[in-house]
């Protein structure tokens, strides 16, 4: 399923214009049977109107300081995202996740899995679902439909344990930490 992305612009006498209107299409990996990842929009610099509706460019999955990223991701129920083919093979599983989300891999803990953490401040918004917010030593919130949560570069993971996906919006600005 794809999201619609209709962007907003300027032409060249300074009026309001429907710059671009299309269809974008989500990353799936591997190595998260069924998450899908909507890139929707970001930049990795201090934003500016880019009035010809093109997302600026971006390199990383994660942005700089002073850069951010807008999208939507799912989490699959932790029954599904567990279920790995029996000769699933974990090193072109990560090759794909650094090829198509270029430097999530590296933040990814190799033996907890789901857990990362990364300079941004992220603004996350359940739309449908149940998910569990795992942070440091076990503590946990579960998060419905409606609510949200101000991330603060802090080490976590997304869990759901129900038997839906689970849908969030997403805006990642990156930060600067203070130790």
């Amino acid at each position: 399923m794809g999201v619609r992305r209709v962007v907003t612009g300027h032409n060249n006498e300074g009026n309001a214009i429907f710059a671009s209107d299309e269809i974008v299409e989500p990353t799936t990996l591997s190595l998260l049977p069924g998450a899908e990842f909507f890139q929707l929009w970001g930049a990795d610099e201090i934003p500016t109107f880019p009035d010809a509706g093109s997302c600026p460019p971006h390199t990383t999955y994660f942005p700089p300081l002073g850069g951010y990223r807008f999208g939507i991701f799912t989490v699959q129920p932790d029954t599904e995202a567990s279920m790995m083919p029996e000769n699933f093979d974990i090193e072109a599983a990560i090759m794909e996740v650094e090829e198509k989300l270029p430097g999530m891999a590296e933040h990814l803990e190799t033996d907890n899995p789901g857990m990362h953490t990364t300079d941004t401040v992220d603004y996350e918004f359940v739309i449908s679902g149940e998910v569990v917010l795992e942070l440091d030593e076990g503590a946990e919130v579960t998060l419905k439909a409606g609510d949200t949560v101000v991330q603060n570069g802090t080490r976590h993971a997304w869990r759901n344990r129900t038997n839906e996906p689970a849908v969030l919006v997403v805006v990642l600005i990156g930060a600067k930490r203070d130790t």
